[in-house]
């Protein structure tokens, strides 16, 4: 597998993971307008894997399964037990995840890569970037007090 392939692959498991931790989360946000930005995020995740595994492809190369990785379950296993507590709870699980996901597209901006798949991860990243600072927003406003509950 070329460099290009094996890297994006690693920013598509990093997705992949992403979406099972906010299915995590999801489970225990009790407040509508959080829930639903919480899941409008999920989504991001998922449309960056298809978008990355569709370079990969062109690439000639197999993107990975849509199955967790080690990190993917010791992500959602952090995740399902820190959200327990509920909103609050799985808002800063989520933050400690989303740090982990801005940093990794951050240093991919760095990979030397064809100028078309450096935008994707380019507007993949400004994505994460808003997630995260969101999420912080939410829990420094404790938006969950402040909001409808679902």
């Amino acid at each position: 597998m070329n460099q290009t392939a094996k890297n994006l692959c690693s920013l598509i498991q990093l997705d992949i993971d992403a979406v099972r931790a906010y299915e995590q989360a999801l489970k225990n946000i009790d407040h509508i307008e959080i829930k639903d930005t919480i899941r409008g995020f999920q989504q991001d995740h998922e449309r960056h894997t298809q978008d990355l595994s569709e370079e990969v492809r062109k690439l000639g190369e197999k993107p990975p399964e849509l199955t967790p990785d080690l990190k993917g379950f010791v992500l959602e296993g952090f995740t399902a037990i820190r959200s327990l507590t509920g909103t609050e709870g799985a808002l800063k699980a989520m933050a400690t995840n989303e740090k982990i996901t801005n940093k990794n597209y951050e240093d991919a901006l760095t990979w030397d890569m064809p100028l078309e798949i450096k935008e994707i991860v380019r507007k993949n990243y400004e994505d994460e970037k808003r997630h995260l600072s969101y999420i912080n927003d939410a829990i420094s406003r404790q938006l969950w007090k402040q909001t409808e509950q679902a």
